[in-house]
Protein backbone atom coordinates (compact mmCIF):
# COMPACT_ATOMS: atom_id res chain seq x y z
CA UNK A 1 0.00 0.00 0.00
CA UNK A 2 1.21 3.46 -1.07
CA UNK A 3 0.95 6.83 0.40
CA UNK A 4 -0.10 9.29 -2.01
CA UNK A 5 0.58 12.26 -0.27
CA UNK A 6 4.25 11.16 1.46
CA UNK A 7 7.03 13.81 0.54
CA UNK A 8 9.00 12.52 -2.11
CA UNK A 9 12.48 14.27 -3.10
CA UNK A 10 11.29 16.52 -5.01
CA UNK A 11 8.47 18.23 -2.93
CA UNK A 12 10.89 17.77 0.64
CA UNK A 13 13.14 20.82 -1.08
CA UNK A 14 10.19 22.67 -1.55
CA UNK A 15 9.37 22.49 2.11
CA UNK A 16 10.77 25.58 3.71
CA UNK A 17 9.62 27.66 0.10
CA UNK A 18 11.49 30.07 -2.25
CA UNK A 19 14.54 31.81 -1.19
CA UNK A 20 13.86 35.72 -1.32
CA UNK A 21 15.63 37.91 -4.43
CA UNK A 22 16.25 41.31 -4.01
CA UNK A 23 17.46 43.75 -7.08
CA UNK A 24 20.12 46.58 -5.29
CA UNK A 25 23.13 48.81 -5.88
CA UNK A 26 26.50 47.95 -4.95
CA UNK A 27 27.61 50.35 -2.68
CA UNK A 28 30.89 49.32 -1.37
CA UNK A 29 33.63 46.36 -2.96
CA UNK A 30 36.70 46.84 -0.62
CA UNK A 31 36.32 43.36 1.37
CA UNK A 32 37.33 40.33 0.09
CA UNK A 33 35.12 38.19 -1.49
CA UNK A 34 31.93 40.29 -0.02
CA UNK A 35 30.05 43.38 -1.51
CA UNK A 36 27.63 45.15 0.59
CA UNK A 37 24.00 45.84 -2.02
CA UNK A 38 21.77 48.42 -0.77
CA UNK A 39 18.18 48.01 -1.58
CA UNK A 40 15.54 50.59 -2.04
CA UNK A 41 11.98 50.08 -1.86
CA UNK A 42 8.86 52.46 -1.71
CA UNK A 43 6.20 52.14 0.94
CA UNK A 44 2.95 53.68 1.65
CA UNK A 45 2.90 55.14 4.87
CA UNK A 46 0.09 53.23 6.89
CA UNK A 47 -1.50 57.31 8.21
CA UNK A 48 -0.63 59.55 5.72
CA UNK A 49 -0.45 57.59 2.35
CA UNK A 50 2.89 59.01 0.98
CA UNK A 51 5.14 56.58 -0.32
CA UNK A 52 8.32 56.67 1.75
CA UNK A 53 11.92 55.29 0.34
CA UNK A 54 13.11 52.54 2.46
CA UNK A 55 16.58 51.40 2.55
CA UNK A 56 18.30 48.52 3.83
CA UNK A 57 22.05 47.67 3.52
CA UNK A 58 23.06 43.78 2.74
CA UNK A 59 26.26 42.23 2.66
CA UNK A 60 26.33 39.03 -0.10
CA UNK A 61 29.11 37.19 -1.15
CA UNK A 62 31.21 37.61 -4.48
CA UNK A 63 33.21 34.64 -4.99
CA UNK A 64 34.72 36.04 -8.16
CA UNK A 65 35.13 39.59 -7.14
CA UNK A 66 33.48 40.49 -10.43
CA UNK A 67 31.47 42.97 -9.12
CA UNK A 68 32.11 46.78 -8.26
CA UNK A 69 31.21 49.69 -6.75
CA UNK A 70 28.02 51.48 -8.64
CA UNK A 71 26.80 47.68 -10.40
CA UNK A 72 22.86 46.83 -10.00
CA UNK A 73 23.10 43.18 -8.83
CA UNK A 74 20.64 40.64 -8.10
CA UNK A 75 20.90 38.58 -4.44
CA UNK A 76 19.38 36.36 -2.87
CA UNK A 77 19.03 34.55 0.55
CA UNK A 78 21.47 31.58 1.67
CA UNK A 79 22.44 30.41 4.35
CA UNK A 80 24.96 32.17 6.98
CA UNK A 81 28.32 32.38 5.20
CA UNK A 82 29.74 34.72 8.10
CA UNK A 83 28.83 36.61 10.99
CA UNK A 84 26.41 39.09 8.97
CA UNK A 85 26.74 37.87 5.57
CA UNK A 86 23.37 35.54 4.29
CA UNK A 87 22.82 36.66 1.02
CA UNK A 88 24.74 35.85 -2.43
CA UNK A 89 25.04 37.82 -5.58
CA UNK A 90 23.26 35.96 -8.13
CA UNK A 91 23.88 37.99 -11.36
CA UNK A 92 24.64 41.47 -12.81
CA UNK A 93 21.40 43.54 -13.48
CA UNK A 94 23.03 46.72 -15.04
CA UNK A 95 26.58 48.36 -14.88
CA UNK A 96 26.96 52.09 -15.20
CA UNK A 97 28.67 53.14 -18.47
CA UNK A 98 32.42 54.46 -17.64
CA UNK A 99 33.21 57.96 -18.56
Amino acid sequence: MTDTNAATPAQGSEKHGRKRTLVGRVTSAKMTKTVVVEVVRSVRHPIYGKYVRRREKYKAHDEQQQFKEGDVVEIREHRPLSREKRWTVVRLVDRPEQT
